[in-house]
């Protein structure tokens, strides 16, 4: 059986909860915080999560996992047949973890736990934020789905970037993304009407009190 090391709060741990979910692949959910033991070290290079642990061997990048998953069953694809409607598919995860994700990401300790991001950086990231939101806008169909008519790996992405990246926007530079990518918000809400995503959302509730000790923990050194 599959393992899959993460947290319940993590985003990319949530990607590949949903991916799992909506292909029905049986899995053991391994609870781990990114950490820098040698022990976690030997089984995910970085001491990120989420890593993935198969027959084979270990895969710990989330849009690596997620075409994986892809290729051993797919049942319920995530990607499409066609190579070109593939390789957009790519394209649009790759463009909402770079230029939406990670940016973001920079800015999350103030958002989400007040401890302070200098000037310099909340800059650059609200402007990477606008540009990213604009990218996504002409890139993306939201017809209903990121990519056309099918859900897919793009919108796994999408939702679980633009829970974190929204509030980061909203409360840190008073934007609104969704007004920047016309079409997102319906989108998004229609994804939280999933099943599969709503299960996930309780496991990160429930999970939330844990983590938050654990992040205590961590910025006080102690």
């Amino acid at each position: 059986m599959l393992k899959l090391y993460g947290f319940d709060v993590s985003n990319y741990y949530n990607m590949i909860k949903l991916a799992l979910a909506l292909k029905g692949i049986d899995y053991e959910p391994v609870m781990t915080y990114p950490n820098q033991t040698p022990e976690y070290l030997a089984i995910s290079p970085t001491g990120k999560v989420p890593a993935l642990q198969t027959e084979h061997g270990v895969l710990v990048e989330t849009n690596v996992i997620l075409e994986y998953l892809d290729e051993v069953a797919p049942e319920k694809p995530l990607y499409p047949t066609n190579p070109f409607e593939r390789a957009q598919v790519k394209e649009l995860v790759k463009l909402i973890e770079l230029y939406i994700e990670l940016p973001a990401r920079r800015c999350h300790t103030e958002a989400f736990w007040g401890v302070p991001v200098d000037d310099l950086t909340k800059k650059e990231v609200k402007r990477a934020l606008f540009n990213g939101a604009q990218a996504l806008a002409r890139a993306a169909e939201f017809s209903p789905y990121v990519a056309g008519d099918s859900l897919t790996a793009a919108d796994i992405m999408l939702l679980y970037t633009m829970d974190l990246a929204v509030p980061v926007a909203k409360k840190l530079f008073d934007v609104d993304l969704y007004e920047h990518a016309l079409g997102s918000k319906a989108l998004i809400a229609q994804l939280k009407e999933m099943p599969e995503v709503q299960q996930i959302e309780k496991d990160k509730r429930a999970a939330a009190p844990a983590f938050n000790a654990y992040l205590k923990k961590a910025f006080s050194g102690k």
